[in-house]
């Protein structure tokens, strides 16, 4: 990485973390929106049932969550030689294409794949985004680095998914989709100019990359995000019905309850930064049973219409607390192929916002309520501690169990 001026490296930092804010607008808007998604895509059910529609229409969320979850290692792989900024620019053209198709695809079977489609270059970018982050910031700050793109989502949910959302409910969902489009491609023309470049990795190979899948940690490690997380999405994905149907405010309200969920996030992903690249097992641990909390407290303060704004700021520190440890994690655990583990940490989140979206949606049909996603969040969330607490005995029984090499036989042949 070239020497840079301060200014130049936190203008590029900005650059790349705008890239996370629209990520942040285009996965998260549909939450607010769900209901305005599915009254227009699905007006036969919605007018026999509003609940079941809502429900419904959560395979939009689930649907972007499974291209995440197929794009992330899949590019990771196959751009494995590819300097990062390069990477960079081509995946956030990608998002613009892709957010352009969701905007224009008519019926709901062919927004379902535009979805899929815009969601493929989500966990690619994360991942090289994030790497590009930390050799800026320079050595020791890969939570950081990882924290300033993750920041990026944060500030779309403090106000820009409130704004978009507020846009979306005026002139139409669709409307919507193309701003978060246009952001997309200010944002490939920021990074253009701003962000220096830096070679690829010469030992880089699409089978370096596919090499970290041959470590049980690997596996064990991104099935802990994968389910561990899932609480999250359970409860988000529903938020405007929880607003509207239990605490009882109007739909105006819906972006004030995602802005105290933003605030949250920002708040829990700045402190998940300086936590994991401190102690990464502490942060992970403590993470999970705060985030529990935070669920099962969201099910008891969403009744109430001022104590769920609490429940929402709560949710969101908690939950994205927890971010910048995984990442870190499932990098520590694929040595060699950095790209690969960062994008998995990105596949196996939105695993988690697949199976939470899917889930909640369940509870939900079967009638058992709008709070009910929160109980099935702390199930959730429950496994994912115990998977991290497993992660983390494994690797001290290897340690414990690696033969500590013979002084003499380190001695010089004479």
């Amino acid at each position: 990485m070239e020497d840079m001026t301060t200014v130049r490296r936190w203008t590029a930092l900005l650059a790349l973390s705008l890239g996370g804010f629209g990520i942040g607008l285009t996965e998260f808007v549909a939450m607010g929106l769900l209901p305005d998604i599915s009254r227009d895509l699905l007006p036969q059910l919605y007018a026999q049932s509003s609940a079941k529609a809502v429900a419904h229409g959560g395979w939009m969320i689930t649907a972007y969550a499974l291209g995440v979850v197929v794009g992330a290692p899949t590019i990771a792989a196959l751009t494995a030689r590819l300097p990062r900024k390069t990477l960079v620019l081509g995946l956030l053209g990608l998002f613009t294409l892709g957010t352009v198709a969701s905007a224009l695809a008519p019926g709901f079977p062919l927004v379902l794949a535009a979805r899929f489609l815009a969601a493929l270059p989500h966990g690619a970018y994360f991942g090289a985004a994030g790497l590009l982050a930390a050799a800026i910031l320079g050595p020791g700050s890969q939570g950081k680095g990882f924290a300033v793109v993750l920041g990026g989502l944060t500030a779309a949910n403090v106000f820009g998914v409130p704004l978009i959302t507020r846009l979306g409910q005026a002139a139409g969902w669709r409307v919507a989709y193309l701003a978060i489009a246009a952001m997309f491609a200010l944002t490939l023309v920021f990074v253009l100019l701003s962000v220096p470049h830096q070679s690829a990795d010469p030992t880089g190979s699409p089978r370096a990359e596919l090499r970290a899948f041959r470590s049980p940690q690997v596996w064990l490690v991104a099935t802990t995000a994968a389910v561990g997380f899932g609480g999250f999405f359970a409860i988000d994905s529903y938020i405007a019905p929880v607003t509207t149907q239990v605490a009882g405010l109007s739909e105006s309200a819906v972006p004030w309850v995602l802005v105290a969920i933003g605030l949250g996030m920002t708040a829990g992903n700045a402190l998940g930064g300086w936590a994991s690249d401190r102690n990464l097992r502490r942060s992970l641990l403590s993470g999970f049973v705060v985030f529990i909390a935070s669920m099962a407290a969201f099910a008891v303060l969403a009744h109430n219409p001022y104590t769920l704004f609490l429940g929402a700021f709560f949710l969101g520190a908690a939950g994205l607390f927890l971010g910048p440890a995984m990442q870190s994690r499932l990098i520590g655990v694929a040595p060699g192929a950095q790209l690969m583990g960062a994008a998995v940490s990105q596949s196996a989140m939105n695993i988690a916002n697949s199976l939470g979206a899917a889930l909640g949606g369940l509870v939900i049909a079967a009638g058992w309520g709008y709070t009910a996603p929160s109980w099935v969040g702390v199930a959730l969330g429950a496994t994912g501690l115990a998977l991290a607490a497993a992660s983390f005995a494994l690797d001290a029984r290897r340690r414990n169990t690696t033969p500590t090499p013979d002084p003499a036989q380190l001695q010089p042949t004479p």
